[in-house]
């Protein structure tokens, strides 16, 4: 006699949740949908959906993930898949009592499992620690770790270079390239540094500023390659290791790294408050090119809010910083590329946020005089594709299919997420004008295809 169908238990759980957050199960879907595309995947969540788990059936272990962040930001408050009833995935990411270790431990987990920490999941709360951080337990903590090696400075001019060597290569070749060997020297090499004995208070700070610059890489490559959760991890490891460098300048720094973080997930009053924090923290203490780089931040998450005038503003207070003479701009930020190059890319992000379209394709191509192409290639080919974009706005369609053109001969072999989707995001447009018969359109979009891009 055939067996009768298990019936689902109800999660009374999760149901109870959705109902003290005062969300529907359409808003929640969309939630869900948000959370699961800031990391990279595209889900076709719906209400019907969140109504078959509420009835019991589970959904997966990377949705359960994206449904406990979407409550999360929903109820203002930390949920986990327990208190949804449900089981949560093995976390990838390591817990520890202190950022050397977990720089050590995320280190480990890109040479021994990368695949599993590529699964994290970014957070809007796990943005926010800069926000309230105080450094000083911490430092109080790593002062205590002294072992009986000894280091000096030529010890931490090496962990630089290798640093400086693979973010050039990283460059040229994308976020893939060399992204175990970096982690192996981190976990290897420049974390044990950290516990060492050094002559002074300046060369161990020297060190632990070293290996916050080499986490920032290991979070930028992450973030070339579409993982954010594992950037946001490598991003806020880097971010406690600066501040017991320098709670000042390079903890503002990589607070900026968070912010730009929020700012492409949308969480715009996000980006903000970090890019505030940034500048509050730099006050008095980063040279001019550094602090000119936080407030053209500042002012892109200002213009995403629709705060023109204010937008307005802050970019002026960059130019008036990058033109000042002054120290030579920090290692730290040198990484991200020459300070005018970037500057001049972020401005025209900043007045394509604010709708000037033809002031940001002034600051694109100005940008092209600063980025070396030998040595920038990535930077070439999403600005190339930014350029075409604020063409595209202007009703410039010849313009924006040559600019894409370009944009698709630096393609080469770079392997960064970044710029697949930079590619990929002018199909529908690059559509519409090959409907049209604008002239390259049918070609560049036959050679899209043939390439990848989509």
């Amino acid at each position: 006699m055939p067996q009768a169908p298990r019936e689902r238990t109800p999660n009374h759980l999760l149901r109870e949740m959705i109902a003290a957050s005062g969300t529907s199960y359409d808003t929640l879907a969309r939630a869900v949908v948000r959370v699961a595309a800031e990391n990279g995947e595209i889900l076709r969540t719906n209400r019907s959906a969140v109504a078959h788990w509420v009835a019991g059936t589970a959904p997966g272990e990377r949705t359960t993930a994206y449904l406990a962040e979407a409550l999360s930001r929903r109820t203002g408050r930390p949920v986990t898949p327990g208190q949804i009833g449900l089981t949560a995935a093995p976390d990838p990411l390591p817990s520890s009592t202190g950022p050397a270790d977990e720089a050590a431990a995320l280190a480990r987990a890109d040479i021994d499992n990368r695949g599993f920490l590529a699964a994290a999941v970014y957070t809007a709360t796990g943005a926010s620690l800069p926000l309230d951080y105080d450094h000083e337990p911490v430092a109080r903590l790593l002062r205590t770790r002294s072992g009986q090696a000894r280091a000096g400075p030529a010890d931490v001019a090496v962990v630089r270079q290798v640093t400086r060597a693979f973010g050039a290569a990283d460059e040229v070749l994308g976020g893939g390239h060399g992204l175990s060997a970096v982690a192996a020297y981190l976990a290897d090499t420049a974390v044990p540094l950290l516990s060492a004995r050094f002559a002074g208070e300046h060369a161990r700070k020297e060190a632990f500023g070293a290996a916050a610059e080499m986490a920032w890489l290991l979070g930028f490559k992450h973030h070339d390659l579409g993982q954010e959760g594992a950037a946001q991890a490598y991003y806020r490891t880097g971010f406690q290791l600066a501040a017991e460098a320098d709670p000042h300048g390079h903890a503002a720094w990589m607070t900026r790294a968070l912010a730009h973080q929020a700012l492409a997930a949308g969480h715009r009053r996000q980006a903000r408050d970090l890019a505030e924090a940034s500048l509050s923290r730099a006050a008095g203490h980063a040279d001019q090119s550094t602090r000119a780089l936080l407030h053209v931040t500042h002012a892109r998450a200002l213009a995403a809010l629709g705060e023109r005038t204010a937008a307005a503003r802050a970019l002026l207070s960059a130019e008036d910083a990058l033109a000042q003479d002054g120290q030579p701009q920090a290692a730290y930020s040198l990484l991200a590329g020459p300070a005018a190059g970037t500057f001049a890319s972020h401005t025209a992000r900043a007045l394509t946020e604010a709708g000037n379209h033809a002031g940001a394709e002034a600051r694109h191509r100005s940008a092209f005089a600063s980025w070396d192409q030998a040595a920038f290639p990535r930077v070439h080919l999403l600005t190339w594709t930014d350029l075409g974009d604020s063409l595209a706005a202007q009703a410039r369609a010849d313009e924006a299919t040559a600019a894409w053109e370009h944009a698709l001969d630096m393609a080469g072999q770079i392997a960064s997420a970044r710029s697949r989707a930079a590619l990929a995001s002018v199909r529908g447009q690059l559509a519409s004008y090959k409907k049209r018969g604008v002239p390259g359109a049918a070609g560049l979009e036959q050679r899209m295809r043939q390439a990848g891009a989509w």
